[in-house]
């Protein structure tokens, strides 16, 4: 029987692959129906082959503190420009709060404090970049299904959406409202955190600070760095182009199972 680790490799490259088609020519291909069908059902099934293969709680594999990066790469924006985040970076985001709503009972104000004083969880996990590179970092946070438990999220609560300071400013077509979603049932993955801190240092500015979602199963670009606020949805088709994320609207997709 495959080992768990050849598992992800066998899955982290097949999805790369998919992930590659996608990005080669990113509006043109975007703006074929053909080419979504295929890469949408390629996603539907490898999915369901993740979930099969792997289980929906089965851990993301953890290291040993001498299997740290020396150099951990700093991908996409490093420091958000806008004034409202500087000012948040200045006063060591002394004022800054997560903001929880949508689909909750009980919609959350959060300083970083807060967070730090939730239920948490330390791993040394690995990073896959879907550009091919990989590193190993620390990472603490507070625990996402746990917060989302205090929250109290409503039966038609399906997604998570979450809203960045990253606005992206050189893209493609001139937008850069940053966001991401995933699935209620990886939200509450034990592995997956709002991690405010790297390397048992505070979270870098570069990373995503004060905070940024690791999901440890998933390729690196559904894990939102700068997050200002969470939603629970029903359906993510009003958000963005609909697609579910800033880089699955410009020809990702949803899925990034490894």
């Amino acid at each position: 029987m495959t080992s768990g680790p050849d598992r992800r490799f066998w899955l982290r490259a097949g999805l790369t692959a998919i992930l590659g088609a996608g990005v080669a020519a990113c509006d043109k291909l975007t703006q074929s129906p053909q080419v979504n069908q295929v890469l949408d059902g390629a996603q539907t099934w490898n999915r369901r082959l993740h979930g099969l293969l792997v289980g929906s709680r089965a851990l993301a594999r953890e290291y040993e503190a001498s299997a740290i990066s020396v150099d951990f790469r700093a991908n996409g924006t490093t420091s958000p420009d806008s004034d409202d985040y500087q000012k948040h970076v200045a006063s060591g985001f002394a004022d800054w709060r997560l903001q929880i709503g949508g689909l909750v009972e009980r919609p959350l104000s959060l300083s970083l404090s807060d967070l730090k004083a939730a239920p948490s969880r330390s791993q040394i996990t690995r990073h896959d970049c879907v550009e091919g590179w990989s590193a190993i970092a620390q990472w603490k946070g507070a625990r996402l299904g746990a917060i989302l438990e205090r929250a109290g999220l409503k039966p038609q609560a399906r997604y998570l959406a979450f809203f960045c300071a990253d606005t992206l400013e050189m893209t493609l077509d001139g937008t850069g409202d940053y966001y991401e979603t995933i699935g209620v049932e990886d939200a509450f993955h034990p592995q997956t955190l709002l991690a405010y801190e790297m390397n048992h240092q505070p979270l870098p500015v570069a990373h995503g600070a004060p905070i940024r979602l690791r999901l440890e199963r998933q390729l690196g670009y559904k894990m939102a760095k700068y997050v200002m606020r969470i939603e629970a949805v029903e359906s993510f088709a009003n958000l963005g182009r609909g697609k579910g994320g800033y880089w699955e609207d410009r020809g990702y997709q949803w899925y990034a199972g490894i």
